[in-house]
């Protein structure tokens, strides 16, 4: 091996990034859902192996039905099901997802100034939906043939050109677009995180929405103008 090619050798090992497998991807994702969420299961579909199926269909955009039948030796989707069917509380479930997000935030994230954005994200609904459906089902502009969508919002930071969420809120038939803008806003408390810019979905924009960001902007501009003319008034007295 000659100088240079030693040489560049050693700067290509310097400047690697670890790197995840993708056994390793999923022991971390497991691991974080064990942590945080807890479905009593039996038989063969024992918790890390409904987990497993549930993370191969998300990260493939496959259906549990598909899934359980490419993959070998699992419960089958019938089995999935039931157990996901034990989860009836909308409100924990929610709480733990948030708590699983904030449980792996990367370290330094909180360090600067950052870009925030809020995205809306809707799933189609065909059909009547149940009385437990319905509070969840929200209605909006026309869609591959529906107006109903299961709907959530998601709150996440942009940085580096990647985005790494923070929360995530499901909405509900009677959210409105700010209530949805600052419930999201207010699980910026716990981060401590400093806001350099928000970037909203175009789902925000109406006029709610535009009257909300009128206010807050207002209120801000007053209170830097009373902090003002406190600093100005408290100057003269001592002069």
């Amino acid at each position: 091996m000659t100088v240079s090619s030693l040489e560049k050798t050693k700067r290509s090992e310097s400047t690697e990034e670890p790197i995840l497998t993708d056994s390793e991807t999923l022991d971390q994702v497991i691991e974080c859902l064990v942590e945080n969420f807890s479905i009593e299961t039996q038989g063969v579909c024992d918790q890390k192996t409904l987990f497993e199926i549930l993370i191969h269909a998300a990260s493939s955009g496959d259906s549990i039905e598909n899934t359980a039948k490419l993959l070998k030796n699992v419960p089958t989707a019938n089995d999935i099901r039931y157990h996901l069917n034990k989860i009836k509380n909308f409100e924990e479930l929610e709480a733990q997802i948030n708590l699983a997000l904030k449980s792996r935030i990367p370290l330094g994230l909180k360090k600067g100034c950052l870009k925030i954005a809020i995205d809306l994200n809707l799933i189609c609904y065909y059909g009547k939906p149940t009385s437990e459906e319905l509070p969840y089902i929200y209605r909006s502009q026309a869609k591959s043939g529906t107006h109903s969508f299961y709907a959530y919002a998601t709150l996440y930071v942009i940085t580096k050109n990647k985005r790494v969420t923070l929360a995530v809120r499901g909405v509900r038939q009677l959210d409105t677009s700010v209530a949805i803008i600052t419930y999201l806003l207010a699980e910026l408390d716990s981060f401590k995180i400093n806001v350099k810019k928000l970037y909203l979905d175009r789902g925000f924009f109406n006029t709610p929405v535009i009257r909300w960001l009128q206010a807050v902007l207002y209120s801000i501009y007053d209170a830097c103008c009373q902090n003002r003319k406190a600093r100005r008034n408290q100057a003269a007295f001592k002069g």
